[in-house]
């Protein structure tokens, strides 16, 4: 994201302070830069004042330019470093500028040999608020079921050793946290010896850094590792690591932290951060740290109080639980893509769009059709994709908070789904979505909570899946209202999910008949009153079963005054569903037969569990799709699409493509008029 102008600060708020910087990466580091700025700090070149401030980066070897300054001037220093969860990749694998900052004017946190300010807030801060722990153990359990760590790219399927090992953590060498700890080769080596004293006959696993496993930097073992240590240098969550391990040896590294966050109680070589205070077992103990603690005391201080954590799609500082939204979303994208795509039976239209959700780590490649796309995958290592329901490859559609504007008018989408079981249209075999609907049965508070807010927003946003502007609602008869939804009739989901009506005027004929007194409003699919897709009702047959038609109207409005909606398989239900309309599905769409819906058509087999609403909102708008900001281009939450379609933030169309949706909307109804 493009470094935002600072605004004037207005009249009566304190003015940024100025911090003095001699490493220009502090100026060139936009993000880091445009942190300081949102923490109050204005960074800038020149000599402080005796009451000015100097920042450097932690200990960096870069460090000593400022320290020097600030001796000579009598100016105070401010050491900056990367927040405990940082990126996907580190820095110097290409990774993304760190996503929160540790600003301490004390010391520095893997330090022991003065305070630091986290040192500080941990001896002196109550650290007894319920909320603030609340928010510690929920934030806490999210980083592990989404297997989240400082640096995010690993694989949390890659296999771990057996279970049953001690695990003995290297650094990488020359790392401040090592010289800070007086540590060199021969403390590694010690450790290694006394894990092996302390636990005769039990494997040791030693696991390097995530920069030494890339070959961006040495450890301090290399070929010197004595015989009988495995060694795992796999991409390895951390947490399936720190789940097979009887006990767990480091000098200062953040695996330690970690595992105190898993249960283990660490032992501690150096001094860093989480030793100190009762949660490990420290061989060079603080006494000035005395306080007991509880993991989520440590974890609230850490990880919430301390950092500045930023928000990269909308400019601002945020707190921990939206940097874990952001690093969810960007975690995800790397884990499925890192490995490249080819993609097959994708239209020249939707190619730059699946390019930019897909290929930002390796450039995705196209063939003609899902057989090809699969051959050359399994050639070249990657993974193969195709649109719609192809065999034999993840498939790939459209969200259900898809965009403003229709697919079939060619407006890029902002959220995608890719299903390596089934596609959510298709009932007759179990798809990605039902199992995370599942799942999502048994979702925890901080999820719920996030679930329910999510449909409140979207709710008094009148967000919808195409979120089409619309004519007002006119005045409508009084009873019982029943919206019907019109779709498109060769759409997958009706040919799949409809084994008895399919046509929207039998759909319309079946709710008649089964509600005479009740009145019935008919809305058009907006794709078939564009003239792009087959489906159209004649007005004087649609009103031989309706009391209204209501064309290019609001949903909104219409969804704010009714009283029930039928449909076959229709978007719109889920829409209704929102809303706490009562829905009758006479086809099986994704939301039917899991009880939230009057279900006249079979209802699969394996859509056995009963979720609530929130359940299956989570499942169907967190867990499911994979959303890109059209903003910053980014992958990001569904909150921030919600946002930017509310505001109507959306990337534009050309007239070419407006052009080629007419065309191609022609061929479509010409071959379905031609099966037919």
């Amino acid at each position: 994201m493009g470094l935002v102008a600072a605004r004037p600060e207005p009249v009566g708020e304190k003015p940024p302070r100025r911090v003095h910087v001699f490493n220009t990466g502090f100026l060139t580091g936009r993000r880091v830069r445009r942190i300081l700025q949102l923490s109050g700090y204005s960074p800038s070149l020149g000599l402080p004042g005796k009451d000015g401030v100097v920042a450097v980066w932690g200990q960096s070897p870069y460090a000593f330019r400022g320290e020097w300054i600030a001796r000579q001037t009598g100016a105070g220093l401010m050491r900056v470093e990367d927040a405990f969860l940082r990126s996907v990749l580190p820095g110097r694998l290409g990774g993304e500028p760190p996503l929160g900052l540790l600003l301490d004017e004390t010391g520095v946190h893997f330090d022991g040999r003065s305070p630091s300010d986290l040192e500080t807030l941990l001896l002196t801060h109550p650290l007894e608020d319920p909320d603030l722990l609340a928010r510690a153990s929920a934030a806490m359990a999210r980083i592990r079921r989404a297997q989240l760590s400082k640096y995010t790219g690993f694989d949390p399927k890659t296999a771990p050793p057996e279970p049953g090992y001690v695990l003995v953590v290297d650094q990488t060498a020359g790392d401040a946290s090592v010289r800070a700890a007086g540590a060199d080769a021969r403390t590694f080596r010690t450790i290694l010896a006394r894990a092996r004293q302390d636990h005769p006959g039990n494997r040791l696993v030693l696991k390097p850094h995530p920069e030494t496993s890339g070959g961006a930097r040495k450890g301090h073992f290399g070929a010197l590792l004595p015989a009988g240590v495995e060694i795992c240098d796999r991409p390895v969550s951390p947490w399936r690591l720190l789940e097979g391990a009887t006990a767990v040896y480091t000098l200062s590294s953040q695996l330690g932290f970690e595992a105190i966050l898993a249960g283990h109680r660490p032992h501690v070589f150096g001094q860093p951060f989480y030793a100190g205070w009762g949660l490990s077992h420290d061989h060079a103990p603080l006494p000035r740290r005395g306080r007991q603690l509880r993991t989520e005391q440590l974890f609230a201080a850490a990880m919430i109080l301390a950092p500045k954590w930023y928000d990269p799609y909308r400019d601002r500082l945020c707190p921990l639980e939206d940097a874990l939204d952001t690093l969810e979303a960007e975690t995800r994208a790397w884990r499925d893509d890192h490995k490249g795509w080819i993609a097959g039976n994708m239209r020249l239209w939707k190619r730059p769009t699946i390019q930019a959700f897909f290929g930002s780590t390796r450039p995705v490649k196209f063939t003609p059709d899902a057989a090809s796309a699969t051959a050359q995958a399994a050639a070249d290592g990657r993974r193969a994709m195709a649109w719609g329901a192809a065999p034999g490859v993840v498939r790939i559609e459209d969200g259900f908070l898809r965009s403003r504007g229709l697919g079939a008018e060619l407006t890029p989408a902002l959220s995608l789904v890719a299903d390596d079981l089934g596609i959510y249209y298709d009932p007759s075999r179990e798809s990605r979505l039902d199992r995370l609907i599942h799942a999502a049965c048994d979702l925890p508070p901080d999820a719920r909570a996030r679930s329910e807010r999510l449909i409140v927003r979207m709710t008094e946003a009148g967000l919808s899946k195409y979120n089409l502007p619309g004519a007002a609602v006119p005045p409508l008869p009084d009873g019982h209202r029943i919206l019907v939804p019109g779709q498109v009739e060769d759409d997958a989901s009706i040919r799949l999910g409809c084994p008895a009506e399919q046509r929207n005027i039998e759909l319309l004929a079946r709710c008649r008949a089964e509600n005479p007194d009740a009145v019935i409003l008919y809305k058009p699919h907006p794709d078939v009153e564009a003239g792009l897709r087959p489906g159209a009702i004649a007005n004087s047959e649609a009103h031989t079963h309706a009391d209204m038609v209501l064309p290019r109207t609001a949903l909104s409005e219409v969804l704010q005054q009714v009283d029930e909606v039928w449909t076959l398989t229709s978007a719109l239900g889920f829409e209704a569903l929102l809303r706490r309309i009562p829905v009758t599905c006479l086809g099986i769409p994704f939301y039917a037969g899991w009880g939230l819906t009057r279900d006249l058509g079979p209802v699969p087999a394996h859509r056995k569990a009963r979720p609530d609403l929130a359940a299956l909102v989570h499942a169907a708008l967190i867990d499911y799709p994979r959303y890109r900001d059209p903003v910053t281009g980014r992958p990001c939450p569904v909150e921030v699409v919600a946002e930017r379609l509310a505001l109507g933030r959306q990337t534009p169309r050309g007239r070419t493509l407006h052009l080629l949706a007419k065309i191609q909307g022609a061929l479509a109804s010409h071959a379905f008029l031609w099966r037919r």
